[in-house]
């Protein structure tokens, strides 16, 4: 029963105005991963496993027991259990706009709300997809997703597509997860998603600071917080141009003009700035477009404002989770000037 129930159930809580077929392959997807489900408990005690995965494993239950007793997000049976769905990404989400705009196709579910992208369980779905897309004139990206959150609908496990960036990155990924959790407002992915960045990254240097190690070095992050910059500089100009009166030629011309500045910027920035480091060549060198730009406004938009949040609330999680409760419950003008002002606030 439960079998042939499942399914079915998945489609009537994820479905909005949409194709039968994509509806289908998000209720198996899903359904696949939750019969590959089994305890951490049970992996790391057998020990015909890969000695490596359970060692992996034994790390992230650590973290995964930080996140509950010290970051107070949700202590459930997320994160306790693992899945080897055979792939290097759970999904594949497509992001697109207009070839004019920076504002993404949004596509409604009934629980998680309007999102900027469209996940796929199959790399070759999304690609179909995104051809599709591609013949209409949008601008398409494709991303693979080590990991995502059902928002406390079903117990998410430990992947093995999260497995594959070391023992810290996995850490993050379960805080991150387990913010969306803790707090999620529907409609809003610029909100959610930079608050769950926030407490990835403020609880990854508390889980450093436990464990007695040195915070991640200045150098690393300044870098990361200054490519983030560069390319949100480059959607507010990139913004600004298409709200002028061109005609298609001249904004296409002025389009591939801002790119190319994008590109020049970064490679002066890496050569007199990060004596040469080259660890954002291969995204900079990609074709580019509106929607390969979509993640960095959406993800870190406003991780500088919960930043500032926090410090507002002295460093209090329980404080802080209840004032990022209080702003999501404004209507989404207010909140936007709420982070605005926070934003300000803590420069």
């Amino acid at each position: 029963m439960v079998r042939r129930f499942l399914p079915g159930l998945m489609v009537l809580l994820l479905s909005g105005c949409s194709s039968v077929s994509y509806y289908g392959q998000l209720a198996s997807g899903q359904w696949q991963l939750l019969r590959a489900r089994e305890p951490v408990s049970t992996v790391i005690a057998d020990p015909s496993r890969p000695q490596l995965l359970r060692e992996h494993l034994a790390q992230a239950q650590k973290a995964r027991t930080f996140a509950s007793e010290q970051l107070h997000l949700p202590d459930n049976q997320s994160y306790r259990l693992y899945a080897d769905i055979g792939r290097p990404y759970v999904v594949w989400n497509v992001f697109a706009t207009t070839e004019f705009s920076l504002s993404p196709e949004t596509h409604c579910f009934p629980i998680a709300g309007c999102v900027a992208y469209r996940g796929y369980y199959n790399q070759g779905a999304a690609r179909g997809e995104a051809a599709l897309l591609r013949q209409r004139g949008m601008d398409v990206s494709i991303g693979g997703v080590e990991a995502y959150s059902t928002l406390g609908w079903f117990n998410d496990p430990i992947l093995n597509s999260m497995m594959n960036w070391g023992d810290e990155r996995l850490a993050t990924l379960i805080f991150h997860e387990l913010a969306h959790q803790r707090f999620y407002v529907k409609d809003d992915t610029e909100f959610n998603e930079s608050f769950a960045n926030f407490v990835e990254q403020e609880g990854t240097r508390q889980w450093r600071a436990a464990r007695g190690l040195a915070p991640l070095g200045d150098g690393a992050l300044q870098q990361r917080d200054q490519f983030i910059r560069l390319i949100l500089d480059t959607r507010q100009r990139l913004e600004k141009l298409y709200a002028q009166p061109l005609s298609k030629e001249a904004m296409r011309a002025a389009k591939a003009l801002e790119f190319e500045r994008l590109r020049s910027d970064y490679r002066q920035m890496r050569d007199t700035q990060w004596a040469g480091d080259k660890r954002y060549d291969a995204w900079i060198n990609q074709p580019m477009n509106n929607a390969r730009l979509l993640p960095f406004g959406l993800y870190d938009q406003w991780v500088p404002a919960f930043a500032a949040l926090f410090r507002q609330e002295g460093g209090d999680w329980l404080r802080f989770y209840a004032a990022v409760e209080r702003m999501g419950a404004l209507p989404v003008e207010q909140r936007k000037v709420a982070l605005r002002q926070l934003e300000m606030e803590g420069l």
